[in-house]
């Protein structure tokens, strides 16, 4: 069965180019109507143009797409506000928000500025919670929302010269998890892209034929399936060059010891049991880990 979008309203983040355009070209090409929001500045966020985001929606609309392009920088919160209210102006509804914009100040952590560490929390991490709430009420009220947030291997396993950034795209796993709960009775389902593809973040990493198998178009059908009628919810993919994988967080099974081994040197004797990854397991919410303990500790 054909995913289409008919109907549907998308706002993508950070879309001038990269994984932004691939995913705001796709959503347009099977039916939905687009924002594509780009501030339009440097890797590093300085700048600002709104020739990009024109430019695809320029693209959009030439293969009969319907698109508008909005120049907000998601780490303002009322700038973003106002990207919600004239796509609803536009287009009467907001179905669809795509997190996707980003920054990168890549620094040893010796050497990584106070500001540095700012700037990229405030795009990633805010941005996220800045676009997310502005159509929180949106989804709410129209029983209808899919929201797509954009992670990183930085993030969920660690890579150096990147704590802003591992911390940020860790971080909006965590707003995954609590508005999957949150979402649920309103038919809002939230989920992750953790993408490996050639864009302006990695093209002075990786070598030329590396990038030519990892184009953003290789990805962007995860994202559409994430943000489709039929998404799961609190679900992670990473994808890149064509190939897709899922990721969850798991936890062993508690091991409850003895009393006389509640002590640091007891925890060092059994920590062999303690991290048996074959016991490993994801957990719904919290309150299912925090209940896994309390039947051991308490009996309940």
């Amino acid at each position: 069965m054909s995913i289409r979008f008919d109907g549907k309203v998308a706002i993508v983040t950070g879309a001038g180019a990269g994984l932004g355009r691939a995913h705001a070209l796709a959503f347009a090409a099977r039916g939905a109507k687009v924002v594509v929001n780009d501030f339009g500045g440097a890797r590093d966020g300085s700048g600002g143009s709104s020739e990009a985001a024109l430019a695809v929606v320029d693209e959009i609309r030439k293969a009969g797409g319907a698109a508008i392009a909005d120049g907000a920088n998601v780490a303002d919160f009322d700038q973003v506000q106002a990207m919600v209210k004239r796509a609803v102006t536009e287009f009467g509804r907001v179905d669809i928000l795509v997190n996707n914009a980003g920054i990168l100040r890549d620094k040893s952590f010796a050497k990584l500025e106070m500001a540095d560490i700012k700037a990229v929390l405030d795009v990633h991490l805010m941005g996220a919670f800045n676009c997310s709430k502005a159509v929180w009420d949106i989804m709410r009220e129209q029983g209808y929302g899919r929201i797509v947030m954009t992670t990183s291997s930085s993030g969920m396993y660690g890579n150096f010269g990147q704590a802003n950034y591992g911390a940020a795209k860790m971080a909006v796993i965590g707003l995954m998890n609590a508005l999957t709960t949150e979402g649920r009775k309103s038919n809002i389902r939230i989920n992750t892209i953790a993408p490996v593809a050639a864009t302006r973040m990695t093209a002075d990493i990786l070598p030329e034929a590396m990038l030519q198998r990892i184009q953003p178009e290789r990805v962007t059908p995860a994202v559409l399936f994430l943000a489709s009628d039929d998404a799961p919810s609190k679900t992670i993919i990473a994808a890149g060059g064509g190939a897709f994988a899922a990721a969850t967080i798991v936890e062993t099974e508690p091991l409850l010891l003895a009393d006389q081994d509640v002590t640091p040197e007891g925890i060092a004797a059994h920590f062999s049991e303690i991290a048996n990854w074959n016991s490993a397991r994801a957990y719904d919410e919290s309150g299912h880990q925090v209940q896994a303990f309390l039947k051991l500790a308490c009996g309940q």
